[in-house]
């Protein structure tokens, strides 16, 4: 690899990176229009919360992507945390696993958990890493987050990543946290989405915590 040039930066990550991002810029719109039509619709028929099954089925064609700031943040925390193992709660069509997986490239190797609730999109983000020649270090668990991520989870994850339904938080926190390496870092994108999961961190005596783009949560696991 050329002086100055990175895994992320450098093709073919770089080419499907752009394209996808292109693809989310594209769907903004019409994911918000979507989601605005279909709470009314369903606050109308029905006064329950919304399951979020239903939700994620309902966006199963939309990437629900990170912002491109947060996408090049999570390489750089990755590279210099020198994670060789990453857990990330959310995967949908694999961007903000493209870019986790190519800093563990660049830092020797290593193992990518992601987790899918969607058959669909976890096959196309299998195919856009495999295009960005990245699949070899990814594994994408298909199914609830809580029971894929139950069983041979390594017990030295140096980061999490959650990007998944927002209530489930602090719930795949707790559930990973005895396998969390000292200094692993936990980072939640929409953070202010889940106010009991950022309660948990700041108010915890084993992470040190601080918001570091908007909506985005960054703790270090001290204890």
């Amino acid at each position: 690899m050329l002086v100055g040039m990175t895994t992320l930066t450098s093709s073919p990550a770089s080419d499907v990176l752009a394209r996808m991002q292109a693809d989310v810029d594209r769907q903004r719109e019409e994911m918000r229009a979507r989601f605005e039509s279909r709470r009314a619709e369903r606050a109308a028929r029905d006064p329950q919360p919304e399951d979020w099954r239903v939700f994620f089925e309902d966006a199963k064609d939309l990437y629900l992507a990170v912002r491109p700031e947060t996408a090049k943040l999570l390489y750089i925390l990755a590279r210099t945390r020198h994670a060789r193992t990453v857990v990330e709660f959310g995967t949908s069509f694999g961007l903000s696993t493209l870019c986790l997986a190519a800093a563990v490239r660049d830092n020797g190797g290593g193992r990518v958990i992601g987790t899918e609730f969607l058959e669909s999109k976890a096959a196309s983000a299998t195919a856009s890493l495999a295009e960005a020649g990245l699949d070899d270090l990814v594994e994408i668990r298909i199914g609830d987050a809580m029971e894929t991520l139950a069983r041979d989870v390594p017990p030295n994850v140096d980061i999490l990543f959650l990007d998944g339904a927002k209530h489930m938080y602090l719930d795949i926190v707790r559930l990973l946290e005895p396998r969390l390496s000292p200094g692993a870092l936990v980072i939640a994108d929409n953070s202010d989405s889940s106010p009991e999961l950022l309660e948990y961190l700041r108010g915890n005596a084993g992470y040190l915590s601080s918001a570091t783009q908007p909506s985005v949560e960054v703790a270090l696991r001290i204890g």
